[in-house]
């Protein structure tokens, strides 16, 4: 409970006049006797009001407050938490609500102000922005309460038990919905290559069309129905999909708000979104982690959310990548071929490791490694050299760029994919990678 402004505002408004009437009387000017009696009489008065408002400040029930919150956010996007509140009271009540917000948590528009009408609920909101992803537990929401004549503010702690989780950035695979693929897939950026019947599995027999490659043509059902007929294709269905996600600390570098993970889960989970769509199955398994996880390849819309539920509380670790243990428990477990898809950042000490891991899954498999490139790296590169060690961090900024580029070039051997994108590339290259992968039947 704390002195409310207008009750601040009369205790200094008498202590004044009390000053003044002092004053006076220490230099010897004459003060009617009735004045200070007066100002010592309103002292007392403002005393016993603000004590018996203390109390009945005390014995007011509190009013009843509901929270309204989704069962789970998308890691930066804005989201609005709806407070409905109600009181007993007979006359309208004006107070200040404060929701205690878990760490990992930013918010606007708090503490809130409302005038409560009797009789009658009230609707506020403020906006909500996860910085991290896992599960979340609102416990308390705070109310300052005014008394009824205003002259004190009494906080009131409510235990109100909300939980939440916070997913990757969601929202956007499910923007996908409300567009043709297509169309969707080039607002995202990635380049498709037109084709017409022309993918790898059989779909129907139709008239043959201008465009049409005459490797289409079947000649016996042209024979039959005396006029060209050409077979149309689509691009293959029931293939499978693993992504190797590194958890470790190369994966702890910023790019923007988010970490290279998190820029690497949100990709993993499009693709996965896509891919479901083209009727693939699509599995997970996770390395360098606290707590490895591997979620099997499966077919439907069901997967993603084992997906989005399997990995939202993912966290980077200070582990370091252990690509030959990782490459061993995915060959342990997928044994039908896939298209495996490693998301990593790899360091100079795990390159050998990272050869060696894909090319022993490489004999199984279809691979695409996906190297993370750290943009402070090329910052260094480009900036300006004026001194000897600017010029020392150029040097040494190429000579790991070039090693970087031949490694990546080792790797290509025996038909190894290698994608070497910035954080904020990925999503679409990705894709594109995916797509084309897919109309040549490369897995």
């Amino acid at each position: 409970m704390k002195p409310s402004r207008l009750l601040l505002i009369w205790l200094a408004i008498l202590l004044a006049i009390g000053i003044v009437l002092g004053t006076l009387q220490a230099l010897d000017v004459e003060v009617p006797s009735s004045l200070l009696s007066i100002n010592w009489g309103l002292l007392l008065a403002l005393f016993a009001l603000s004590l018996l408002d203390a109390l009945r400040l005390k014995r007011l029930p509190s009013p009843r407050v509901h929270r309204q919150m989704p069962g789970s956010l998308a890691l930066g996007r804005w989201s609005e938490i709806r407070l409905e509140v109600e009181h007993d009271f007979d006359q309208p009540l004006a107070m200040q609500i404060f929701d205690h917000v878990p760490d990992g948590l930013s918010f606007e528009n708090l503490p809130l102000d409302i005038e409560l009408q009797p009789g009658q609920r009230s609707q506020i909101g403020y906006r909500l922005r996860p910085l991290k992803r896992g599960h979340f537990t609102f416990d308390t929401c705070e109310l300052n309460l005014p008394s009824p004549l205003g002259l004190w503010s009494g906080k009131r702690l409510l235990n109100l038990t909300d939980h939440t989780r916070v997913y990757p950035d969601f929202a956007r695979l499910y923007g996908g919905q409300l567009l043709a693929v297509d169309n969707w897939l080039s607002q995202l950026g990635v380049r498709q290559r037109q084709r017409r019947g022309q993918g790898m599995e059989f779909h129907q027999l139709r008239e043959f069309r201008e465009g049409d490659s005459l490797r289409q043509i079947d000649w016996k059902a042209t024979a039959r129905h005396r006029t060209p007929i050409a077979r149309e294709y689509e691009d293959e269905r029931d293939q499978q999909i693993i992504f190797m996600l590194d958890c470790g600390r190369s994966m702890r570098s910023q790019d923007g708000e988010l970490s290279h993970f998190d820029h690497a889960l949100n990709a993993c989970l499009l693709l996965s979104h896509v891919a479901l769509r083209q009727g693939d199955a699509v599995g997970l398994s996770t390395f360098a982690s606290d707590q490895p996880r591997f979620i099997a390849p499966a077919k439907g819309a069901g997967q993603l959310k084992v997906l989005l539920n399997g990995v939202y509380d993912l966290e980077s670790t200070q582990r370091p990548a252990d690509y030959p243990a990782a490459v061993n428990q995915v060959l342990a477990r997928q044994k039908r071929r896939a298209l495996v898809v490693i998301v990593t950042n790899v360091q100079d000490d795990d390159d050998e490791e990272l050869l060696i891991a894909v090319r022993h899954l490489n004999h199984r498999h279809r691979v695409l490694v996906v190297c993370l490139r750290e943009k402070a790296i090329e910052d260094v590169r480009l900036s300006p050299i004026q001194t000897i060690e600017q010029a020392l961090s150029y040097c040494t900024t190429v000579d790991y760029l070039n090693a970087r580029i031949e490694f990546h070039d080792k790797v290509k051997v025996g038909g190894v994919s290698v994608l070497d994108l910035y954080a904020h590339e990925l999503e679409a290259n990705l894709l594109t990678r995916y797509l084309n992968l897919k109309r040549t039947g490369a897995f």
